[in-house]
């Protein structure tokens, strides 16, 4: 539809009795443009909000003309926009009133250069440009900050900017949300934005804007009737000074003091030629009942009913709409529509604007004209109006999203076209990042109703529409799809695994299994069946209450000895397979195997069917077998998935949350504990209890411990009710285990152990013994030293044994510093520790080693060996202020100050790149020479090489069998 470019006309109106809310406009626009009014010199500009509230007619959008005016004459940039009574179902109607202006005079490569890499998620939302064809969409959350970018952008490169809109009431929600949640950063931006509105009228969902009308605590400009003198004085500018008195008072009476009802009946007064005297009253009486409501709609009529047909037309298609449209909707030729909208210009009731594309529209001279106009339709015309206006906008090219408004009024009749454009238009929505609407216009297509053969398609378009976004309303229309009994075998199919991923998105992870075995059973392909097995897999090996864990995992492991990565179900059977293989805590070697065969081919992140689950399990498996590098770069291209296609929602905050789980464990933990709670808030957005927030809750605990910041963590657990119950499903780090191991960080030994123990039995029963995986066993061991100590060193053994089994470095060294830890004797503990910070120089674990040398120097220090204490104390000490480990830090000082030494100048400038001495030992690593050989080549110790490879190995994200392709070679 076209959006006008120019306040509506009429006559001026005086702004009488608002000089406060005047003197507010003027000092907004002075602190905006940088000058103080005060004859001071510039100063920095300011931006903030106004708002405006009061009942129709009051003088809002008088004020906000006034306003524009103001803003244009000091060479503001003006965004304006006005919601609409009729618009409100419209998605972005008011987003594409403030931003088309902007871009319309632009070509379509201009545009694309000007959004960027926003242009495929905001053009279809504001547009610019047809929605794309396709499967997936934008969410919201993505098109809100492809907005935001957009308006920043605006306020940036074309400032000073003036952001306004009035109506707000009638605002569509999804404008709506955008620029209540944008309104704070005004300020930061300096940009002024105005909002009005009729306080009454805001939708009891519309929160948000009740909030913003009261922004900070503050009220909104309340705009109050005009008392007898202001309207006085309008009686008398339009009717003369010779007005009296009693007849001024009258017309206050009349209006109540509205200043719209007061400028109307002066003008009529003025047209009819009235006498301002007392002996008019009467008169005036009449008058006034001919301004509003059915005094209005008789003086409509007339005018005609060619003119009447043409108001009729004006008020079902709503605002700023091309002539010839409304001409036609209302039957009319060219030269009848022309004499109608001439009369109803001089009767005051119409106005004729000029839109964005330069053409003539029409809008009515008030909104309360509108109202009364579109209400005294009667109800079979208007829905007959309603089908002609939907056909008018298809046949001009305005295409099935203009046109969907108006196919929600009409009756069904089980018409095929109507289904038709409403499907599309529920398309083009969920393509725009507005699903709520696209759930609209078909939740009406199936009350059409749809052909017997395409039910069964619109129940899944329908189910469809709201899956990132609100799994749980999904479900039931999904499962009607399926009882549907003409459903093709190829739709079916797709029905499936729709439901299955919303029923996994709800927690009902059994349910989700039990439908997928289902259907395999019914299933005539063998490809169909093995990708329903594969979904099958993936629903179970998150489900909290699999009966038989362990039967799963051997068929999982059988199928996958037969498969060879053709076509992505066999490539998400092999990451399965790899990713239960990490779990068990099999030997490493076999997971990176299963991975590597998942990787080659090809995962998709953003594959709407496949979803985006198994891409992250395959990239946690080679983080755990030490391979953290590999694992960040595939987080890293699920971001630019993401966020190419618009997805910031719980998918972006699974990645940030998983990217910093793997920077926590390659020891930075400082960037981990910023990516865990940029997840956290992403996740928060979204809505609460939902299993991204779980993993970002334990993810951040974790961190936060590991920096030694154990106050910000119990304030974390509280804030979220950690310890109030635990996910239906599967995550990671395990929340009870979290929790435990929190309570003994706070000397909660007893309550510690005993959340530790469930956690482990729970787990152990899923056959989920890997310590790197969960290192609950090592937590406990920890909590069991002083009470328990012969129990301590049990756990510790049992704990190393299945690091051992599992073979990585990271993990093996873990496990020794902790046996160290539950050692009667200093000089074995002193042995261990050796073998741990051996290990753990073999590694990407950077935080792990900091731990093992600081507590290896001081088991050196206690046998006496204090020269070889220093050396560790101090590595360790570097180590944990380069992680990021401030209570290690402070640990290892504590210990060089007790051993009377102290502590050195750090040399903790962390670079990424590898030095030339550190190079040259990798490469030779990678070419398979061991360390001897490498002191060799290398003309040094071995010591040097270890610890030459420790730094290589940190930097690059890997272990000795990564390096050749960390390198690139």
């Amino acid at each position: 539809m076209s959006h006008v470019t120019e306040p509506r006309g009429g006559a001026a109106k005086p702004l009488l009795e608002r000089e406060s809310e005047v003197l507010a406009i003027h000092r907004a626009v002075d602190e905006l443009c940088g000058s103080s009014g005060q004859g001071l010199g510039p100063a920095a500009r300011r931006g903030g909000v106004l708002t405006f509230a009061g009942s129709a007619g009051i003088g809002k959008t008088t004020l906000l003309a006034e306003a524009r005016r103001l803003a244009s004459e000091r060479s503001c940039t003006v965004l304006f926009a006005r919601g609409g009574e009729q618009e409100r179902q419209v998605p972005f109607h008011v987003m594409r009133q403030l931003i088309q202006p902007t871009f319309a005079a632009m070509s379509e490569d201009e545009r694309r250069e000007a959004l960027g890499n926003w242009y495929s998620i905001v053009a279809p939302a504001l547009g610019l440009t047809a929605a794309p064809k396709g499967p997936t969409a934008p969410d919201p959350q993505g098109v809100r900050d492809g907005l935001d970018w957009v308006v920043t952008h605006l306020a940036v490169r074309s400032a000073p900017v003036v952001l306004i809109v009035d109506d707000a009431h009638w605002a569509d929600a999804e404008s709506l949300a955008w620029l209540t949640a944008f309104t704070a950063r005004a300020e930061e931006l300096a940009m002024l934005i105005m909002v009005a509105c009729r306080p009454d009228e805001i939708p009891a969902d519309a929160a948000a804007l009740r909030a913003l009308m009261g922004r900070q605590g503050s009220r909104p400009h309340e705009l109050a009737p005009l008392t007898t003198s202001a309207v006085a004085r309008i009686v008398r500018d339009a009717l003369g000074e010779d007005a009296d008195d009693v007849f001024c008072r009258e017309c206050w009476a009349i209006t109540g003091g509205n200043p719209f009802e007061v400028v109307e009946l002066a003008m009529k007064g003025r047209d009819r030629g009235l006498k301002p005297h007392q002996d008019s009253i009467s008169q005036l009486r009449d008058l006034a009942s001919a301004v509003k409501g059915s005094g209005l709609i008789e003086r409509l009529e007339q005018l005609g009913p060619s003119t009447v047909r043409l108001a009729w037309a004006a008020a079902v298609l709503g605002t700023a709409v091309p002539t010839d449209i409304v001409g036609g909707v209302a039957a009319l030729g060219e030269a009848q529509a022309a004499e109608a909208i001439a009369q109803l210009r001089d009767a005051r009731i119409l106005t004729v604007l000029t839109s964005v594309r330069r053409k003539q529209v029409v809008e009515f001279f008030h909104p309360l004209i509108a109202t009364a106009v579109y209400r005294s339709i009667p109800p079979g015309v208007r829905v007959a109006m309603h089908g002609m206006a939907a056909t008018a906008l298809v046949d001009d090219g305005h295409g099935a999203a203009a046109a969907a408004r108006h196919l929600l009024e009409m009756h069904p009749e089980g018409d095929p076209w109507v289904v038709q454009q409403l499907r599309q238009a529920a398309r083009d929505s969920f393509s725009a990042g507005a699903p709520d609407a696209a759930r609209r216009y078909l939740a009406r297509a199936l009350r059409e109703p749809p052909e017997v053969e395409d039910r069964a398609e619109v129940l899944f378009e329908l189910g469809s529409a709201n899956l990132l976004h609100d799994p749980g309303t999904t479900i039931n229309q999904l499962r009607a799809a399926l009882e549907e009994p003409r459903t093709e075998q190829g739709l079916r199919e797709a029905i499936t695994y729709r439901l299955a991923q919303a029923l996994g998105h709800t927690g009902q992870l059994a349910e989700a299994a039990a439908l997928l075995a289902d259907e395999a059973r019914r299933a005539t392909s063998s490809r169909t069946r093995l990708r329903m097995q594969a979904e099958q897999f993936k629903w179970n090996s998150v489900r909290v209450d699999e009966e038989n864990s362990p039967a799963r995992s051997r068929l999982l492991s059988q199928f996958a000895k037969r498969l060879t990565g053709r076509g992505l179900p066999e490539r998400h059977i092999l990451g399965l397979r790899a990713w239960d293989a990490v779990l068990r805590g099999e030997p490493a070697a076999i997971a990176l195997t299963y991975a590597e065969q998942a990787l080659d081919g090809g995962l998709s992140w953003t594959d709407q069917d496949f979803g985006f689950e198994v891409p992250a399990v395959v990239a946690l498996t080679l983080m755990y077998c030490d391979q953290p590098g590999r694992a960040e770069e595939l987080f890293n291209t699920g971001i630019v998935e993401f966020e190419a296609k618009g997805w910031r929602g719980a998918h972006l905050s699974f990645v940030y949350t998983l990217l910093g789980y793997v920077h926590y464990r390659r020891g930075r933990l400082a960037e981990a504990e910023d990516f865990v709670r940029n997840g956290l808030q992403i996740a928060d957005r979204v809505g609460q209890g939902i299993p991204a927030q779980w993993y970002a809750i334990g993810t951040l605990i974790e961190t936060l411990l590991a920096r030694g910041n154990t106050a910000e963590a119990q304030r974390v657990a509280d804030a979220y009710k950690l310890a109030d119950g635990w996910p239906p499903a599967v995550v990671y780090p395990d929340p009870q285990a979290v929790w435990g191991k929190l309570l003994l960080a706070r000397g909660r030994i007893e309550e510690g152990e005993h959340h530790l123990v469930s956690a482990g039995r729970r787990l152990d029963l899923r056959g989920a013994r890997n310590p790197s995986w969960s290192p609950w066993q090592l937590d406990l061991a920890l909590g069991q030293i002083a009470r328990k100590p012969e129990q301590a060193r049990a756990t510790a053994s049992e704990a190393l044994s299945r690091a051992r089994a599992f073979g990585t470095s990271s993990m093996i060294g873990h496990a020794l510093r902790v046996a160290a830890a539950t050692t009667v004797d200093p000089a074995r503990a002193a042995t261990l520790l050796q073998d741990s910070v051996d290990h753990l120089e073999q590694s990407p674990a950077a935080c792990e080693l900091a731990y093992a040398l600081v507590d290896h120097g001081t088991a050196l220090h206690t046998i006496g060996s204090r020269h070889h204490a220093a050396q560790q104390l101090y590595r360790g000490m570097e180590t944990a202020v380069a992680c990021g480990a401030d209570g290690l830090a402070a640990r290892a000082r504590t210990q060089l100050a007790s051993a009377g030494l102290r502590p050195r100048r750090l040399h903790t400038a962390e670079q990424e790149n590898l030095t030339v001495a550190e190079n040259a030992a990798a490469r030779h690593a990678a070419r398979g020479l061991d360390n001897t050989a490498i002191a060799a080549e290398l003309k040094t110790d071995a010591q040097s090489v270890s610890e030459l490879l420790c730094a290589a190995f940190t930097k690059l994200g890997t272990d000795r069998a990564g390096l050749r392709r960390a390198l690139g070679d």
